[in-house]
């Protein structure tokens, strides 16, 4: 990781691939995140730890299924807003149109949480990619 202030804009600009999220920062043994993102991701469930999203461009939904998994409730992000996923709850984000996002993660959480459905060839289940090519900030 570098010591270098990260210019977002140009982190999101160094790669072109979807549900595939970059690691930008670590605050202690959390994984700062950005990813593109368009279309539906999946369902699935972090079981240990909250999902943290920003929105930096675009709009991100997260559909949310209450514990007994029968009632499910959408939330809309639009750029700039925030939303905390708590652990244990099913959510599947989806961007009809695109978004650019960025998520706190504790380092090593699977992209497709600890309980999730068939993985889609166009999600990456990932703990997440090592940012290259992005120029700092100035």
């Amino acid at each position: 990781m570098s010591n270098q202030p990260i210019d977002l804009q140009a982190a999101l600009a160094s790669f072109t691939a979807l549900w595939s999220p970059r690691i930008v920062a670590r605050v202690n043994d959390y994984d700062v995140r950005i990813a593109k993102v368009e279309g539906e991701h999946l369902w699935h469930a972090h079981d240990d730890t909250d999902e943290f999203f920003l929105v930096l461009d675009g709009e991100l939904a997260i559909a949310l299924r209450d514990d007994d998994s029968r009632t499910e409730r959408t939330v809309t992000l639009p750029k700039g807003a925030v939303f905390v996923v708590p652990r244990g709850i099913e959510h599947k984000p989806s961007s009809p149109a695109g978004a650019s996002i960025l998520m706190f993660e504790p380092t090593g959480t699977l992209s497709v949480g600890d309980r999730h459905e068939a993985v889609p060839s166009h999600v990456d289940a990932t703990t997440g990619h090592a940012l290259t090519g992005s120029a700092p900030a100035r």
